[in-house]
C-alpha cells in the first residue's frame, strides 16, 4: 500500500485557510446557501487554487463534519464511570456550554446538517455517535439503579443537555435579543441555572 505523500507547510496552510472560511461560510449560509466561490472569496484564495485542495463544496463540507465529530463526542467520551454521579454529569453539561461559547459556528454546522436530515453524516451518527450514546446512557443508568442519580430516562437527559447547553451558540441572535443591553455574555447565568436545574432532577 501506498503511503500519502506528507502535505506541504504551503498546502497545509492553505487547507487550514480553506476550513475556517468555509466554517464561517456554511455556518452562516447553510450547506445550499454556500458556494464554492463565497469560500474562495473569504480565504482570500482563487477559486481554481480551492479545488486544487478540495474538488467539490460538498468534499469541503464533508471534511469540516468529520473533523467537527471529533470535537463533538469529546465531552461525553470524558464522562467517567467511577466519577461522583452528579459531579461527573454536571461537569459534562459545563463542558457542552463551554463548546457553545467557544465554538459557535461549528455547533451551527452541525445543526444545519441535522435540520437538513444529516445526509452527508447519518453514517456517523448511526455508529459512532450512537454506540457512544448507548455507552454512557449505561453508565448513568447503573448510577440511577444504585440510588447515586433520582431515576429519569438517561437518553432523555442526554437530549437535554445537547439541546439546553446548544441553544445558546445555535439560537446566539434570539438569546440576546430577548436578554437585552447588559447582558452580552450569558454564559455566567447560563452555567448557574443549568447546573441548579439538573442538580434538582439529578439529586437523589
Amino acid at each position: 500500500m501506498t503511503k500519502p505523500v506528507p502535505r506541504t507547510r504551503i498546502q497545509r496552510k492553505n487547507i487550514a485557510l480553506i476550513s475556517e472560511a468555509a466554517l464561517s461560510v456554511f455556518s452562516t449560509h447553510g450547506f445550499r446557501g454556500s458556494t464554492v466561490d463565497q469560500i474562495a472569496r473569504e480565504a482570500n484564495l482563487s477559486k481554481p487554487n480551492l479545488l486544487y485542495y478540495f474538488p467539490s463544496k460538498e468534499a469541503i463540507h464533508q471534511h469540516l463534519l468529520s473533523m467537527l465529530m471529533d470535537t463533538w463526542l469529546a465531552p461525553l467520551k470524558a464522562l467517567q464511570d467511577d466519577g461522583e454521579p452528579l459531579e461527573e454529569i454536571l461537569t459534562y453539561m459545563r463542558r457542552k456550554l463551554q463548546m457553545s461559547r467557544d465554538h459557535p459556528r461549528e455547533s451551527r454546522l452541525f445543526a444545519n446538517e441535522i435540520v437538513q436530515g444529516a445526509p452527508r453524516i447519518m453514517d456517523m451518527l448511526e455508529t459512532e455517535l450512537k454506540e457512544l450514546v448507548d455507552e454512557k446512557a449505561k453508565v448513568i443508568e447503573a448510577w440511577m439503579a444504585a440510588g447515586k442519580l433520582a431515576p429519569s430516562d438517561p437518553y432523555h437527559l442526554i437530549f437535554s443537555i445537547w439541546s439546553l447547553t446548544q441553544h445558546y451558540a445555535d439560537f446566539d441572535a434570539q438569546v440576546h435579543a430577548v436578554l437585552g443591553p447588559g447582558h452580552d455574555d450569558p454564559f455566567p447565568e447560563a452555567e448557574t441555572y443549568l447546573t441548579t436545574l439538573f442538580t434538582r432532577l439529578l439529586q437523589p
